[in-house]
């Protein structure tokens, strides 16, 4: 008899984690580095690497998260919350640049008004169409 899906290892949609930590501790950046590897355990996504800014400004971290955003197999970018986007006017055109590139933006931590939701899913189309809530089929 053959093992359950459950139980066969078969990876998870490739995700990338971005993290932008100006004046960040070593020991907050590990912590959120471990929250983004625990968001993808739990939702079965494979981290396949984080990108981290340290420099407010430089973009040299999110540029090359844009590069893997356009591999073929890549599904999302996953972020503490949306304000490692940047401030309001900056993480406004870079949601609209990782939508763009085709790729689902997934918070661990949203907005209040996707509070109970607990992140949120966007994707290329989304401009169209209302913002879908969440990942109702994998979560």
């Amino acid at each position: 008899m053959e093992p359950l899906t459950e139980h066969r290892q078969v990876a998870g949609p490739v995700v990338y984690g971005y993290l932008r930590l100006a004046r960040a501790s070593a020991t907050r950046q590990a912590a959120l580095a471990a929250s983004l590897a625990e968001y993808c355990r739990q939702h079965e996504l494979l981290l396949s690497g984080v990108f981290t800014e340290r420099s407010t400004s430089q973009e040299v971290a999110f540029i090359g998260l844009l590069d893997v955003l356009a591999l073929p197999d890549t599904y999302g970018v996953v972020l503490p919350s949306a304000s490692h986007l940047g401030p309001k006017a900056i993480a406004a055109a870079r949601e609209k640049q990782i939508e763009a590139a085709g790729a689902r933006l997934l918070l661990i931590r949203s907005s209040r008004q996707h509070r109970s939701v607990g992140h949120r899913f966007s994707s290329p189309s989304s401009a169209a169409r209302p913002r879908r809530r969440a990942l109702d089929a994998e979560t």
